[in-house]
């Protein structure tokens, strides 16, 4: 059996954040605080170094499927759990900030949100926030999935759900997984035709963002709207 290398207890990461603070960390060490153990043959830093590579960097190993990491030699359900729990727990901290601010004082939060539910992913996807007369979060929701290239949406789908959730406004995000974040002509119809369906019923669409990645386009912040 290959034996790994153990670190000296000053180069281990949890010892090392309570030095100098998480921020001095690389990727590496911070998943290897969470992941706690290696396997066979590599230490628990070597190991999360593998993972970065292998999916990509931090976005792409977060937001792979435990089934996805399971196929890693050596990393079992409870170290796929752990990282699937780590990018739930990122999204749920900004939707905690929504609840409890105007979505329109804080747009940077919102950018923020819709790049961790949806950055990662690899098919496309279309979310919605629904928000209160105060433009205060009520909840989120999934209004499609699709395939690499599209997610249907209607809109009287959306205003259904809008209604259900006693909404008085609401944001809808999608992702593009092809990396360019500018909104299409397809983007701009849908757009349109949303936000008429929601003036019926005295909702506002407040904002349709996209993300592409890193990247994170507002049709409000561009006049698109």
């Amino acid at each position: 059996m290959k034996l790994s290398v153990r670190l000296a207890k000053h180069e281990r990461p949890r010892e090392r954040l309570l030095r100098h603070g998480a921020g001095a960390l690389q990727d590496a060490e911070l998943l290897a605080i969470a992941l706690r153990t290696g396997i066979p043959g590599l230490n628990v830093v070597d190991l999360c170094n593998g993972l970065l590579d292998r999916f990509s960097g931090l976005r792409g190993l977060l937001g792979a499927t435990p089934e996805e990491l399971m196929t890693v030699s050596g990393l079992g359900a409870a170290k796929a759990c752990t990282l699937a729990a780590l990018l739930e727990l990122a999204r749920r901290a900004v939707e905690e900030d929504l609840t409890r601010t105007e979505t329109l004082q804080h747009p940077s939060l919102v950018k923020q949100y819709c790049m961790t539910a949806l950055g990662h992913r690899k098919i496309e996807h279309c979310i919605a926030l629904y928000l209160d007369n105060q433009l205060r979060l009520i909840a989120t929701g999934e209004l499609a999935r699709g395939t690499l290239a599209q997610a249907s949406v209607y809109p009287r789908e959306v205003v259904r759900e809008a209604l259900r959730h006693h909404a008085a406004a609401l944001i809808v995000a999608h992702n593009h997984p092809s990396g360019l974040a500018e909104p299409s002509a397809a983007d701009r119809g849908f757009t349109r035709q949303l936000k008429q369906a929601l003036a019926l019923v005295d909702i506002k669409l407040v904002d349709h963002v996209i993300v592409a990645g890193a990247a994170v386009i507002s049709m409000a912040e561009m006049g698109s709207m």
